[in-house]
């Protein structure tokens, strides 16, 4: 007996270690890809067939089994509560402020509500109204608004409503006047993009309907124009592939039109892809109301235009050709000549973010990655005037009434809540405006933020973000979360969110602003894009590896986490570097990059990733792809997966197949777990689902870098 026992434990002690988490089991199939003479392997690709019984069936098992684990940590539901409550501090939240014809229109969201409604005031200043509550809507299911678009007349506001955080859902007319809906009905929509100038007919996205997870539902889509109280069957094509061939649009390049008051004489149409740079186009609009859109080109992407503002007959826009950080251009929207474009900001030291035209003003946002600033640019004699801001931080800016000089400047900061201001551009005065709403967070005033920069492996100073309490040793007892994303040229600005509360408890929370992302320019974003794309992640593990030596944390106490586009950086962090690493959370995350061109939004992403059907581009793809990375006998930090399953940019499949992977192959003792939040998209509005969420998120990391409140009972 004692033999056997001996035997026993022996082979106990051989057994691999995730026995002791019971996994859903999960097969392997014989699939493989063979591009350009080599063959890669892909065991999980049944897991793509998210209609399927089988995948349907593993998913649900892996959620059930991730949800009884998470809901054991004794912290989660304290942050939601703590989250809850300070959000029920704040008078009133307000967003997608806009104004036609003396009205405003705006999104509130009261203290303790979910979703937010619509408003609308007359002046400033004046008596609000409610005009539509989402909640009203489809009884028992939990809409919110996408889109608010008030008709150049203020008489009529199309919105796009849609649930579940799917993105796509219905396009309706509120008539203001009355509150109520028109029978007009537009289904399985982007939304509505403009109004026509005569206000009763409006642009619209169009697509086709199904399921808005495949492939197909992204590709060859179409802009149209809805005439009030006609039939959608009716409606006329403005803007495809397959109407207008000439223009050469991809199936890929989702076609949007809209009409600017600042020059409401022409339609802008864009092929929006993930990439950068423009593809623009431009018609008149009265072409466009007899039916017949003569489209001109008014952009190539061989321009490298970013982002652009019309103002009458002018079109104004920022490039990086010849100014890797941003210049401000100009030429004529009836005969635009890019190469001799007239250059009315020219490039500086810290990088031009964006512009947006007023009644006499171009209104230009520049920030060093950290602090924004704003010049003004008067039309009529082109003066230049930088714009004295009332705080630091980071900076943004809307014209909400394109007939005055009245714009809104928000400012924030890691730590300090965000103000709202109202700009006077003509008379140079800046004051609160009546949308903000004070208000003091107990706890964030004991908080501090630390911007520094860390050696990245091959020497580059890679900023870091690191917010921390005033009282903390840095010995490495601390967690501490690091967070990354790095890719289309977006930038990590300072963001004032309440889940930053976290860090009362002696939470350590940093924010690497690796390469791929747009803090230092196009240059930054290049050097982590496609073929450099290892940059990104190696830029991440070298702000990971600097934590420690600074004394902010141990690896042992070490969480990463990586949301969509960042799932490319956290998966191949953790299979370059797995012993830096606690834990990490794979949020909405392209983990799985050589099939991300082959689902949802996946072709108009290889703009971003790359193609393998390009030789230098498919071994970049394999590089970043974190599924193709793992091995097994490795010992990987716990791993949390979180998909969306009505999500329409990233498939749940994608950290689906990189937690199979994980769980089939690590040897470790840590969990490896996939989330599936079943009313959740890619994100959603719904505060309870949010809050939830991301508690269960930020519980599984705290409790696996070994915070004393985040431990289960054994």
């Amino acid at each position: 007996m004692k033999l056997i026992l001996v035997v026993a434990q022996a082979l106990l002690v051989a057994l691999p270690a995730f026995a002791q988490w019971a996994y859903p089991p999960t097969k392997q199939v014989d699939a493989t890809d063979t591009y350009f003479g080599t063959t890669y392997k892909d065991p999980y690709r049944w897991l793509e067939d998210l209609k399927g019984p089988e995948a349907t069936a593993w998913f649900k098992a892996q959620a059930t089994l991730t949800d009884d684990l998470l809901a054991k940590i004794p912290g989660r539901e304290a942050l939601v509560q703590e989250w809850m409550a300070l959000d029920r501090l704040k008078p009133a939240a307000y967003r997608d402020i806009t104004s036609m014809k003396g009205q405003v229109f705006y999104r509130k969201t009261l203290a303790g509500e979910d979703v937010g409604k619509l408003f609308c005031r007359k002046g400033w200043w004046g008596k609000e109204r409610l005009l539509f509550d989402p909640s009203s809507y489809k009884p028992g299911v939990t809409s919110t608004l996408q889109t608010i678009l008030p008709s150049f007349d203020g008489k009529f506001v199309a919105l796009g409503i849609s649930a579940a955080g799917a993105e796509v859902g219905d396009v309706r007319v509120l008539e203001v006047a009355t509150g109520r809906l028109l029978p007009d009905l537009i289904e399985a929509s982007y939304g509505p993009s403009s109004w026509a100038p005569n206000s009763r007919s409006f642009l619209y996205d169009f697509g086709n309907p199904g399921d808005p997870q495949s492939v197909e539902a992204h590709l060859n889509r179409s802009s149209k124009r809805h005439t009030l109280g006609t039939p959608p069957a009716k409606d006329l094509t403005v803007l495809s592939r397959e109407s207008f061939p000439s223009l050469g649009l991809a199936p890929e390049e989702l076609p949007t039109t809209w009409v600017d008051p600042s020059s409401p004489a022409y339609v802008v149409g864009v092929a929006a892809t993930a990439q950068s740079e423009q593809r623009l186009f431009v018609a008149s609009v009265k072409s466009v109301q007899a039916g017949a859109p003569e489209w001109r080109v008014l952009c190539r992407r061989t321009d490298n235009l970013v982002d652009f503002a019309v103002h009458g007959d002018q079109v104004f826009a920022i490039t990086h050709s010849g100014a890797p950080r941003f210049k401000v251009v100009q030429t004529s929207l009836e005969h635009p000549d890019w190469s001799r474009a007239k250059t009315v900001i020219p490039e500086s030291q810290d990088v031009i973010r964006s512009i947006t035209s007023g009644k006499d003003y171009l209104f230009i946002v520049a920030s060093n990655g950290i602090v924004g600033r704003v010049t003004q640019y008067a039309f009529k004699t082109g003066k230049i005037t930088e714009v004295q801001l009332p705080m630091t931080g980071s900076v943004g800016l809307s014209c909400p009434d394109p007939t005055s000089n009245r714009c809104l400047i928000s400012i924030s900061s890691w730590t300090v809540p965000t103000t709202l201001f109202e700009l006077d551009a003509a008379r140079q005065t800046m004051e609160k405006s009546s949308f903000n709403t004070a208000i003091t967070y107990p706890g964030f005033e004991s908080l501090v933020a630390e911007e520094v920069e860390v050696p990245g492996q091959d020497g580059t100073p890679i900023p870091l973000s690191i917010i921390h309490r005033r009282d903390l040793p840095l010995d490495g007892s601390s967690s501490c979360i690091l967070e990354g994303y790095g890719c289309y040229g977006m930038s990590l600005t300072p963001n004032f969110r309440l889940l930053h509360s976290v860090a009362n408890r002696g939470v350590v929370l940093a924010f690497a602003h690796v390469r791929g992302g747009g803090e230092k320019g196009e240059a930054w974003h290049k050097a982590g894009f496609k073929t450099t794309k290892p940059n990104t992640w190696k830029d991440f593990n070298a702000c990971a590896a600097d934590l420690i030596k600074k004394g902010y944390t141990t690896a042992q106490r070490l969480g990463g986490m990586g949301t969509s586009a960042g799932g490319i950086l956290i998966s191949r962090a953790i299979t370059e570097r797995p012993d830096l690493f606690a834990a990490v959370v794979c949020n909405v995350g392209d983990a799985n990059a050589m099939r991300s061109e082959f689902g949802t939004d996946g072709p108009a992403n290889a703009k971003e990733y790359g193609s393998v059907q390009d030789p230098a581009e498919c071994l970049a793809l394999y590089e970043m792809d974190g599924v193709q990375h793992v091995r097994p006998g490795v010992q990987y930090p716990a791993v949390l997966g979180v998909g969306g399953w009505n999500d329409p940019r990233v498939a749940p499949w994608q950290p689906g197949k990189f937690i199979a992977a994980l769980q089939n192959a690590t040897t470790s003792s840590r969990p490896v777990l996939m989330k599936v939040n079943y009313d959740n998209g890619h994100f959603t509005e719904d505060k309870s689902v949010t809050f939830r969420n991301f508690a269960g998120q930020f519980a599984f990391l705290l409790w696996q870098t070994g915070h004393k409140d985040f431990q289960p009972a054994k």
